[in-house]
């Protein structure tokens, strides 16, 4: 085996023992009501997270655009509490209208 078949099955190995860590651990007994909260809250937490980091990098280095403009946006119309389909259309013609201008 090579070391980067040999790295993969180290990081599977530690994937499947951290994802049954939980269930293990807690059996059948309910999370506690603040962990619940902190549970409910990861995968928005991550979800913008993501969005930003790939909004707002270009590759290793800082990018401010006309994506983030769109983005600037998209949080606009969700904070005036547009539909969701205005908040989609909202941000590419915002970008859109940077790059237009010659801005991003």
């Amino acid at each position: 085996m090579t070391a980067v078949w040999i790295a993969i099955a180290v990081v599977a190995v530690v994937n499947i023992a951290t994802k049954a860590a939980g269930p293990v651990l807690l059996g059948s007994r309910p999370l506690p009501r603040r962990a619940e909260g902190v549970v409910a809250l990861l995968a928005p937490a991550l979800l913008a997270a993501l969005v930003v980091v790939d909004t707002a990098s270009d590759g290793r280095a800082l990018a401010l655009d006309a994506r983030v403009a769109g983005l600037a946006a998209a949080a606009v119309a969700l904070a005036l509490r547009a539909p969701l389909v205005v908040v989609v259309l909202v941000a590419p013609v915002a970008a859109a209208g940077v790059r237009a201008l010659g801005w991003g």
